[in-house]
């Protein structure tokens, strides 16, 4: 079946309907959600029952482009600072040494046992590199995985903010396979300038989507979602415009924005939740229909040596000594090696040969193909096992809520002060945004005039205002007087 301008919206409706039921069955049985939209996407393909003829790397690379996007958006988004903080060091390191060990490590070995060359070894290396965030998020989010120790934020952040080293390192690799006189230390500026700009246009690119998200005043709520997703594409062809890398460019910026005080900003969360979900599918979808499994047969054997080499050698060293200098016990480094996941990115990366069309672009491909597969089932599927083996997890009644889902829940232990504003109060005429009000405090309601108001970011404070505050902590308190420039000496309350 060919897909035309006709049937496509057709088809597209219908493989997004059986993946999500797929994906609501799989959950149960503890089949990773992403492997049964990967395989409905083949099952759909030439080779599968639904013959849909799909054969366009540069479609599908714009597809994963688009969805990365949106995806290492909205995990930004969902980054807490205080809980990134502590781990800086260690995700860095690992995001960053992490994946050149394993590239380095992986492409020599595919040099030894292949017939490959040293720098199309190195290119297969680096295309499996990195953690896949679409996988990570999906999983840790998706299962609830609680686990000790700032574990959990590590990885978050490892697999968030490895995906633009691993496409430097891709991007390097495959310009020495098309150009081996350049030697490999010609690739060492392109690195850097890529890391530097991508790094420094992320943070300034938040600062001033912040800015506009903010003062711009838009008559509806909905096109808040709109302008942040623009606000993220800008972001990304302009860093990628100047040299830098885009990828990192978008990860940072949307951490930056996850933390601060954003007008709907819960209205841009649930948006991004939501389109970092279909991005997912359609993502590992598209990706499935260019595979042809006929293709991927001649190269199981090769393919599965490659992938356990990975999983159990290639990724536990470069994890072991990127984190050499940071003490941490010996069953959480075997975890961080475990949750070393490929998906639908090591995929998407596979299509840059192809299109530069080198000699070796095919196998790599299916391989690459091959290797995230496995990943994904073999270590995608354990996660919860395996963090009970090593004595990582907490149990399912120690999970901890965030102090915004105890408020959103109305647990019984909230805290309500109602807070009256007087004319004189410094507070009075400012945006409830620029209020740099508690994260674990919220204005639940207004009281003005005799009528109440559910506030927003954009909701000014107006002189005898009551306003109901919920927290979960007293101390709290004392951070929403200070907010609100009010003493609790001179407080007014009813």
């Amino acid at each position: 079946m060919d897909i035309t301008i006709e049937n496509i919206i057709l088809i597209g409706s219908v493989l997004l309907l059986i993946s999500i039921i797929a994906g609501k069955t799989s959950y149960r049985f503890g089949v990773p959600t992403l492997l049964l939209f990967l395989v409905i996407g083949m099952l759909a393909g030439s080779d599968g029952i639904g013959g849909i003829n799909f054969d366009n790397p540069k479609i599908a690379q714009f597809v994963g482009v688009v969805s990365l996007n949106f995806i290492l958006f909205s995990g930004g988004l969902d980054t807490s600072w205080q809980s990134v903080k502590p781990v800086l060091r260690e995700g860095v390191a690992l995001s960053t040494l992490g994946v050149l060990l394993t590239a380095v490590g992986l492409g020599y070995f595919v040099y030894l046992i292949t017939d490959f060359g040293l720098y199309e070894s190195l290119l297969l290396g680096a295309i499996v590199s990195s953690t896949d965030a679409a996988a990570v998020f999906s999983i840790l989010r998706g299962k609830n995985l609680a686990l000790k120790k700032n574990l959990r934020p590590t990885l978050e952040l490892e697999s968030g903010s490895n995906d633009p080293m691993a496409y430097v390192l891709t991007i390097a690799f495959l310009s020495l396979v098309q150009h081996p006189e350049k030697g490999i230390w010609s690739v060492l500026p392109l690195f850097l300038l890529q890391m530097v700009i991508g790094g420094i246009s992320g943070f300034l690119f938040g600062k001033l989507s912040k800015i506009v998200i903010n003062r711009i005043k838009l008559d509806f709520e909905g096109l808040y979602p709109v302008l942040t997703i623009t606000l993220m594409f800008m972001t990304f062809s302009a860093t990628d415009r100047i040299g830098g890398n885009g990828f990192l460019a978008i990860y940072i910026c949307s951490v930056y924005l996850g933390n601060q005080n954003l007008i709907h900003k819960k209205t841009i969360m649930r948006m991004f939740d939501g389109l970092a979900w279909l991005m997912q599918i359609v993502l590992f979808l598209t990706l499935g229909l260019l595979v042809f499994p006929s293709q991927i047969v001649p190269f199981i054997g090769i393919g599965l040596l490659i992938s356990l080499f990975l999983i159990f050698v290639a990724r536990p060293i470069a994890v072991f000594l990127s984190l050499l200098p940071f003490r941490m016990k010996l069953r959480r480094r075997f975890y961080i090696s475990w949750v070393g996941l490929r998906g639908a990115v090591p995929i998407v990366f596979a299509t840059y040969p192809l299109l530069a069309g080198i000699d070796k672009a095919d196998a790599i491909f299916n391989i690459v193909f091959f290797v995230s597969l496995t990943s994904v089932l073999i270590q995608g599927s354990t996660l919860p096992i395996v963090a009970k083996w090593l004595r990582v997890g907490l149990p399912e009644k120690a999970k901890p809520l965030s102090p915004t889902d105890e408020l959103l829940t109305e647990h019984p232990k909230a805290l309500m002060r109602e807070i009256r504003i007087m004319e004189n109060t410094p507070s009075v005429g400012l945006k409830i945004v620029n209020l740099d009000f508690p994260k674990n405090a919220i204005i639940a309601m207004i009281e003005r005039e005799g009528n109440y108001l559910t506030p927003n970011g954009s909701t000014v404070i107006e002189a005898n205002d009551k306003l109901v505050v919920l927290t979960d902590k007293p101390e709290v308190l004392d951070k929403v007087y200070t907010s609100l420039s009010l003493s609790k000496e001179d407080l007014p309350m009813d």
